[in-house]
């Protein structure tokens, strides 16, 4: 039995389960193949962490995280799974990387954002959405600039999933600041702790605009009713998807075997050689 860890959390909604883990295993396999000691399922829980007695430390001896077996079971602490030592291959985004995670990890590959509106290759654009007939729906851009409706939204109550997100609020900031406008464009702004739950808040009328990656919109159209009360009014820039990270104390052996089966499954749509 591996006693590596693997997990696919950022797009594992309860209703897609079944599909995370059908995903897991072709990954699995596929790595298997090459040699690589792949565990036989994917982690949802801190409980199913291997325990790291002392705690987990970095390259120097510091500690940046506590035991995983002090934290509460039955709840996935994504930061403290992004730093374990036993880490083979998970998902993160590239807002936590660039606040200091890409220092403790390695990125592998990169998945591909071809079969969603928004996202082209290894990019994808987060969808701005207000209340259906408060304002215009627009299609994402050819060209995956930004489309932002600044008249639109001027005044506006926001609401992200979370102060690290690249695609909830980073990437929002960084096109407004191009455009020579800044977070205080809106009146207001408020944490809903996940895409999910921002659609779910501008839907009921306590936010008025989120930003929504391209893959979490697809999935909300799918299973969230509140999705159906809700239009897209602008997008932000492509830029970089999630990365594909392993621990930083993978060996490099093991590394290059991730990356070789990453490019054997390029063909398939969520998988791409990291760059």
């Amino acid at each position: 039995m591996s006693e590596l860890v693997a997990a696919l959390p950022m797009y594992d909604w309860p209703e897609v389960r079944g599909e995370v883990d059908a995903q897991w295993a072709g990954l699995r396999d596929v790595f298997r193949q090459r040699g690589i000691d792949a565990p036989s399922t994917i982690v949802r829980r801190n409980g199913e962490l291997p325990a790291v007695p002392g705690g987990i430390r970095d390259a120097e001896g510091k500690l940046i995280a506590p035991d995983p077996a002090t934290l509460p079971p039955d709840k996935l602490d994504f930061h403290k799974l992004w730093l374990h030592p036993a880490l083979l291959f998970a998902q993160t985004c590239w807002g936590p990387m660039e606040l200091g995670l890409s220092r403790h990890v390695q990125v592998v590959g990169q998945p591909s954002y071809d079969a969603y509106e928004g996202g082209q290759g290894e990019l994808y654009s987060s969808a701005l959405v207000m209340r259906t007939g408060e304002g215009p729906e627009v299609r994402s851009p050819a060209d995956g600039r930004a489309l932002l409706p600044l008249d639109l939204i001027r005044g506006k109550r926001f609401t992200f999933n979370s102060l690290d997100s690249m695609s909830g609020i980073i990437a929002p900031t960084r096109d407004l600041e191009a455009a020579g406008e800044s977070l205080d464009i809106f009146s207001s702004r408020n944490e809903s702790g996940g895409h999910r739950g921002s659609i779910v808040t501008v839907a009921e009328g306590r936010a008025d605009i989120a930003a929504i990656d391209c893959e979490s919109w697809a999935l909300a159209q799918r299973f969230e009713p509140a999705a159906r009360k809700v239009v897209i009014v602008g997008w932000t820039a492509r830029r970089k998807g999630l990365p594909f990270i392993t621990a930083r104390t993978t060996p490099e052996k093991t590394i290059k075997a991730i990356r070789e089966a990453l490019v054997g499954l390029a063909e398939q749509p969520r998988i791409q050689r990291v760059g």
